[in-house]
């Protein structure tokens, strides 16, 4: 008996089809080794790009901040300070970057083919873990160097974890359905990653914003995963929790819009590709 596949055009708002995206699941594991694959396998440096980036930042950072500009570092060494902070936000901001030119780079697949378009941007979220855990790996090497124990906060680093990957697939599905449509969201890209970077407490301590703004300024979500990170790791300070529940609220509602508008723009993404 022949199989056939009808597909209609969708009206309205629409979650994402969870039975769906688990019959296309195979395509999933294809596209997220595929990056894996290419990331690693056809370049030079292989997983020299998941350190490079982490680590050259964290020594421009702490020659320009650390030492010559004297920005404080809750009693942590500035090395370690920066790189706890730039571990997960390197993460964010390469995910993002990613997921946001997935579709755009794929355009010859999704115009010819149907499957659910939301697994680019998908696979681009989780493809990028191989270069978090790389990344963690080194910041663990230098917590040895410096004689820098964690502390029971490491317990609370699967939930921040979560917080940063609900955010950079929040962010990533929002922009990716707007930059198939709008190219210029993909040439602003570098530059927008750059501002909300200095909107994030990743070259100095959120303890420097005045107490009466920290509510607004939690309500990005890497501020509570950034000084998580640092609590956790450094012992900077008490586990942010307020900042966590500000971060994790921010992260479901970007997530959860993020997809309601990927669906509603999807019928159109193979006109304008």
């Amino acid at each position: 008996m022949q199989h056939q596949t009808v597909i209609e055009p969708q009206k309205g708002w629409k979650f994402i089809d969870w039975k769906e995206l688990v019959e296309y699941r195979d395509l999933f594991y294809f596209l997220v080794w595929r990056s894996i694959r290419v990331r690693y396998a056809q370049s030079m440096l292989g997983v020299g790009w998941a350190l490079i980036q982490p680590f050259f930042s964290m020594i421009v950072f702490t020659i320009v901040f650390g030492n010559l500009a004297k920005v404080g570092s809750d009693g942590a060494p500035y090395a370690l300070f920066s790189f706890a902070a730039l571990v997960p936000w390197t993460y964010f901001s390469n995910a993002v970057t990613e997921s946001t030119n997935s579709l755009v780079a794929e355009a010859n697949m999704i115009s010819k083919v149907y499957f659910p378009r939301i697994i680019l941007p998908m696979s681009a979220v989780l493809a990028k873990l191989v270069d978090f855990v790389i990344a963690f790996i080194l910041l663990c090497v230098l917590m040895l160097f410096f004689l820098q124990p964690p502390t029971w906060g490491v317990l609370a680093l699967p939930l921040l974890i979560v917080v940063m990957m609900l955010t950079a697939a929040g962010i990533g599905t929002w922009l990716t359905a707007l930059a198939i449509q709008y190219r210029d969201i993909k040439y602003a890209m570098n530059f927008v990653v750059q501002l909300l970077m200095y909107a994030a407490p990743v070259v100095y301590p959120a303890s420097l914003i005045p107490d009466g703004w920290r509510w607004l300024y939690a309500l990005n979500p890497m501020v509570g995963v950034i000084e998580g990170f640092r609590s956790a790791l450094l012992g900077t300070n008490p586990m942010p929790w307020g900042y966590i529940a500000i971060g994790l609220i921010m992260s479901l509602i970007l997530s959860v819009t993020g997809a309601l508008y990927f669906r509603f723009k999807e019928k159109i993404f193979a006109d304008v590709a």
